[in-house]
């Protein structure tokens, strides 16, 4: 029979392991504290406590029927891989493409996902970044509010259908890359406080109390967090986990959580023969975090670079609210840093923070260990409308902004639809089973927003089924007008990041940027190559620095101006660009 086990260190005298309604009581352990295990029939089976309710399993592989429901056995060896040697690929040279699994497609579901890989295959994207998929209340939402860390959420497929995505996926030779979050859990289906000291007082995050990563019982609460992540490159073959909120995981011990973690991936990855790696969200611009743990660091592949993000933003749209301020003073200098130092607050004064922020980035050869991009989903989600930049700009600043994040040191990542300018929003909506709490968020939104001038109606209902069905993607605009136009342009892009190695070099060191923030252009020198870009009123001529060979490629009219015959000096040699207009020149 089954041997059922579980930390419960808040029980009493009892722990019993009900199984499809049977009860049958656990031992003690003699030799791990908290602890309590025995045999029990295989089925749909729940922890009770002493006297109380029955509860799912904090290690619950399924919850069939949701969050508050019993937890169900997974044979993760049944399941029948298409390549189970398979290795994978290293996250450097790469470039991502972020989805949301409820708004990919109208059906909302893993199956449907795989249905669409074709078009990612034909992107040139090389890993689909999954956002949260651990169960949460309802049908659909974000899933940064999931629990059951190391379950799959239903009404996406569950675990067979995960798995069924990740090996068609891998078919068509893309990694498959999974966010998860650790720094805290939903508000509906948390019962790890039942069991034991999951959470600490110590310390206070946006979501409340703290993860216990530090203070009596963090051991086992480390081992738990830890374990769900190896479960996930382990049993569904996840190529590496994009780690929510970093900056949130408080954490006071000599030997840092994610310094744990990243090291017990290492050993996986040794284990498996698989470059698995770990990508986190972080706003300490602390270059600390993907330092080498061998140096000192927490030994993590990557991190997000929202400085790229707010300087080209700022750029492109001119808006100056909230924490964009900094980079809206001189937007192109803003981009110019970012590109060849990596960090844009590096240990000067932040005035949306009040005070200093970050440190230099280094080492400035590594510019990949940088995620930059022109949208997220926090980028567009998070704001009153869930407006994309496509909402009020050109194809041609759009298509000037995908080329500064695709011809960029860092390691590229898209959000979904973006490669066509999707004219569809991507809203924040949830689905909340309980109405006191669905009241909360609707009315929290609101009171958010209003303090930026936004009237409560303008605002949408989260749980409005119409906010959902508004961010699915319209998957008939990549076919017509200037959607197509977009989408080639992309392709050619990645396509050309692939071809010519110059335009991918992570080196930072070796990034030459000339702009001139009054007339609004800028040109990124890329070895051999220029990135022009002309984000002024009206046509203009950039500086190449030197003569022009060939306009590579162009989104919009462009001519060489003051090429010489081989071997003489040019004169004023340049580009001539239209105004929203990008041009990439062989020099």
């Amino acid at each position: 029979m089954p041997v059922y086990e579980v930390w419960a260190p808040n029980a009493g005298s009892r722990v019993r392991v009900e199984v499809d309604g049977t009860a049958h009581e656990l031992a003690r352990s003699a030799d791990r504290a908290g602890w309590w295990s025995g045999e029990a029939p295989a089925g749909d089976y729940a922890f009770r406590l002493d006297e109380g309710p029955p509860l799912p399993d904090p290690r619950s592989p399924r919850q069939p029927h949701g969050p508050h429901g019993p937890s169900r056995p997974v044979d993760h060896a049944a399941f029948r891989w298409s390549h189970p040697g398979r290795r994978g690929r290293a996250l450097p040279g790469a470039v991502l493409y972020e989805l949301h699994v409820g708004t990919f497609t109208a059906a909302g579901t893993f199956d449907a996902a795989a249905g669409r890989l074709d078009h990612l295959v034909e992107l040139g994207v090389d890993f689909v970044e999954l956002m949260p998929v651990c169960p949460f209340p309802g049908r659909h939402g974000w899933g940064y509010d999931g629990v059951s860390l190391w379950a799959v959420h239903e009404p996406y497929g569950g675990p067979e259908g995960l798995k069924r995505f990740v090996d068609a996926a891998h078919r068509k030779g893309l990694g498959v890359v999974l966010d998860v979050v650790h720094n805290h859990l939903g508000p509906s289906g948390n019962y790890l406080p039942a069991y034991g000291p999951y959470f600490t007082d110590r310390h206070h995050t946006p979501w409340g109390s703290a993860v216990n990563l530090d203070a009596p019982g963090s051991d086992e609460v480390r081992a738990y967090l830890v374990g769900s992540a190896l479960a996930w490159l382990r049993d569904y073959r996840i190529d590496g986990l994009r780690l929510d909120a970093v900056h949130a995981l408080a954490d006071d011990r000599a030997v840092h959580f994610l310094e744990e973690l990243s090291r017990e991936v290492a050993k996986l990855a040794v284990a498996t023969n698989r470059p698995l790696f770990l990508v986190a969200e972080s706003d300490r611009n602390d270059p600390a975090t993907t330092t080498p743990r061998e140096a000192g660091g927490q030994g993590l592949t990557a991190q997000w670079s929202d400085d790229f993000h707010h300087a080209l933003h700022c750029a492109l749209t001119g808006e100056s609210q909230g924490y964009y301020r900094d980079f809206a003073r001189e937007p192109l200098a803003a981009v110019a840093k970012a590109l060849t130092r990596g960090f844009f607050h590096d240990g000067g004064r932040s005035s949306f923070r009040g005070r200093r922020h970050g440190r230099p980035f280094a080492p400035l050869g590594e510019g990949h260990r940088l995620l930059g991009y022109l949208q997220t989903h926090d980028q567009v989600g998070n704001r009153a409308l869930g407006d994309r930049l496509s909402a009020g700009l050109s194809p041609g600043r759009l298509a000037c902004g995908a080329a500064l994040v695709l011809t960029s040191p860092f390691t590229p990542m898209l959000f979904m639809g973006e490669e066509w300018g999707a004219a569809t929003p991507w809203q924040y909506f949830t689905d909340h089973t309980e109405p006191d709490l669905a009241e909360a968020v609707r009315r929290g939104r609101r009171r958010e927003f209003a303090e930026h001038g936004w009237a409560a109606e303008a605002v949408p209902d989260p749980q409005e089924p119409a906010t959902l069905l508004r961010s699915v993607l319209d998957w008939t605009e990549p076919r017509r007008g200037p959607h197509a136009e977009l989408l080639l342009w992309y392709r050619t892009l990645i396509r050309l990041r692939r071809e010519r190695p110059e335009l991918s070099d992570p080196d930072l060191g070796a990034v030459r940027v000339a702009y001139d923030e009054a007339a609004g252009w800028l040109v990124v020198h890329r070895g051999p190559y220029r990135v022009a870009v002309n984000l002024g009123p009206g046509e203009a001529s950039l500086p190449l620095g030197t003569a022009g060979r060939e306009v590579v490629a162009a989104f919009g009219a462009a001519a060489l101006e003051g090429t010489a015959p081989e071997g003489m000096a040019p004169d004023g040699a340049a580009v001539r660009l239209a105004a929203d207009t990008v041009a990439i020149v062989a020099v």
